[in-house]
């Protein structure tokens, strides 16, 4: 079967969203069976719009590397699922380059020395269903990447060659009170690792799970609209 494209999969977000935003608006009486259908309809939704921009990415090249951008975040969800990470950051690693895809002017933008802030584009996507757990992270790697230089000798000599062009166009090592408030923020530790996971995840020849292998845990991670009791349940 086919994997739905990045406009199938958000027209299934559409429609799967209105029954939420109905009962969360208190226009749909929510009981049980309410509220497990729109638990259910968001989960769905989540997973076939993960599918559809997975799809989109299994033949994007990914910037100069030698993987897709897919095989890519598949590789650095790997990594993350074998340091232990706990879910929201495994899930952060597999999805922390869905800005790329979404983005279609990604690599015609590195071409021009330009920086697309693909990392906003992932996290406010991702937002939709997903909580600040996962979307900090994805929001903070690229930060990450410039704190990591500014603070830890050596890391900028294992960057890719893409990587340290793109850094300079992102700005270069954090300095100032820059440097200081990323270090202070709450997701700080958590977006690092994310990077390191990112920077690992760029062997064309690992052997890494596949998108399928990943469903349980990102259905678990689904934010549910709060279903209110609606007129007549009250």
């Amino acid at each position: 079967m086919s994997e739905p494209s990045v406009e199938s999969a958000a027209e299934y977000v559409t429609a799967g969203s209105a029954g939420a935003e109905a009962v969360a608006a208190g226009s749909v009486a929510a009981g049980p069976v309410a509220a497990e259908s729109v638990g259910a309809s968001s989960v769905a939704a989540a997973l076939a719009a993960v599918r559809g921009v997975f799809g989109a990415a299994a033949a994007s090249a990914y910037l100069g590397e030698s993987v897709t951008v897919a095989h890519h975040q598949l590789g650095a969800a790997a990594r993350a699922r074998a340091a232990g990470a706990c879910p929201a950051l495994v899930a952060a690693a597999l999805l922390h380059d869905v800005g790329h895809v979404l983005d279609h002017d990604s690599a015609a933008a590195l071409g021009r020395g330009e920086d697309i802030r693909h990392e906003i584009t992932g996290a406010s996507w991702l937002a939709r269903w997903f909580g600040p757990a996962v979307t900090e992270p994805v929001r903070l790697h690229v930060e990450a990447k410039r704190y990591l230089c500014a603070v830890e000798p050596g890391y900028h000599d294992l960057l890719s060659p893409t990587s340290k062009r793109t850094l300079a166009m992102q700005g270069g090592p954090l300095e100032g009170d820059v440097l200081v408030a990323f270090g202070a923020n709450p997701y700080a530790q958590d977006a690092a690792n994310v990077r390191r996971w990112d920077d690992a995840g760029k062997d064309p020849d690992a052997v890494v799970p596949p998108l399928e292998a990943y469903d349980d845990l990102l259905a678990g991670l689904v934010r549910v609209p709060d279903a209110r009791p609606g007129p007549a349940a009250r």
